[in-house]
């Protein structure tokens, strides 16, 4: 007889974080969840150190699967986790994140409410004592207050934390695998998935936290890439509604400003928001290398077929 069906699929891409992806995937082990009634697709993008021993040191633990990829980015890896998966449910992690033992069980119950629903959850910074870590996690939650304001009518959802039928998933093509960076794959999913005309629940019952240690080297970096990211959201977001792109207004920055001295131990508050000031000049150096290496790359195509165009005539 073939294998009975697990509810959840739970999908984590992983990139060289053998020690991270090992914590992950000990969290999943201790998951508060019939082992059957879940699986663990980790989906390999290349690291230059496999992740073959980690996964299958936890062989005795967990219905584990290993799908090894060329490195494509997050997106591809995600996408190729879904097509294995098996589950009624995807779930979607990364390997620096840690679900809480019920994490599945907060699961069921959204589902159990509103089943065809994309459900997002909490995401909790485990590293409170990581100034750059604090400050990247105090950027999410701002994003999360200001889309999510309306959990029931929510608008963004991290790809570390969330779930969503496999059907509807496939449906609508995954994640758009034109994004090479961990950075914008997930607003993209979300705005399309909004596009579809679906609906998105916020629920912070469904816990993870990410323990993803920065440094000011690796915190730039990450915002960085967040600004490429977002140039692509919004370029394809503008493509699919045929208008021009739209950025934030000046109130959305000034009330993270705001939101930033609201939150935390009154000590480290002018720390974090000066910190939220430095993402932000890195967000918007990352935004405008994106918008000119696609103008580039444009214009070089434009040359090219022109040429092929004259060449051909002649």
């Amino acid at each position: 007889m073939g294998q009975e069906q697990p509810v959840f699929s739970i999908v984590v891409p992983t990139y060289d974080r053998p020690k991270q992806l090992a914590a992950c995937l000990q969290a999943l082990g201790g998951l508060d969840y019939a082992r059957e009634s879940f699986e663990v697709i980790v989906v390999d993008d290349g690291s230059k150190t496999p992740a073959e021993a980690v996964v299958a040191s936890f062989d005795d633990r967990l219905q584990v699967t290993l799908i090894v990829q060329l490195h494509s980015g997050p997106a591809t890896a995600r996408n190729a986790g879904a097509m294995r998966a098996r589950g009624k449910y995807l779930a979607f992690t990364d390997d620096d994140c840690l679900p809480a033992p019920d994490w599945l069980q907060a699961l069921t119950v959204r589902f159990d409410r509103a089943p065809d629903h994309l459900v997002g959850g909490r995401i909790i910074n485990a590293l409170p004592e990581n100034p750059y870590s604090t400050a990247a996690q105090l950027l999410i939650d701002y994003m999360y207050a200001h889309y999510n304001s309306d959990r029931h009518h929510a608008n963004f959802f991290a790809s570390n934390n969330l779930a969503v039928t496999a059907e509807r998933f496939r449906a609508i093509g995954g994640f758009d695998t034109s994004f090479p960076l961990p950075a914008g794959e997930d607003r993209e999913f979300c705005d399309r998935w909004l596009h579809y005309g679906y609906e998105m629940t916020y629920d912070p019952e469904v816990l993870v936290y990410h323990a993803h240690a920065l440094t000011f080297r690796s915190f730039w970096r990450q915002q960085f890439r967040y600004g490429r990211g977002a140039f692509d959201f919004h370029r394809v977001r503008a493509q699919r509604k045929q208008k021009g792109i739209r950025l934030q207004a000046p109130s959305f920055y000034l009330n993270l400003l705001r939101y930033s001295f609201s939150q935390g131990r009154r000590g480290r508050r002018l720390v974090l928001a000066g910190l939220l000031l430095v993402s932000q000049g890195a967000i918007t150096m990352g935004f405008l290398r994106e918008k000119f290496a696609r103008e580039k790359f444009a214009l070089s195509q434009y040359a090219a077929d022109r040429r092929n165009r004259i060449q051909g005539m002649r």
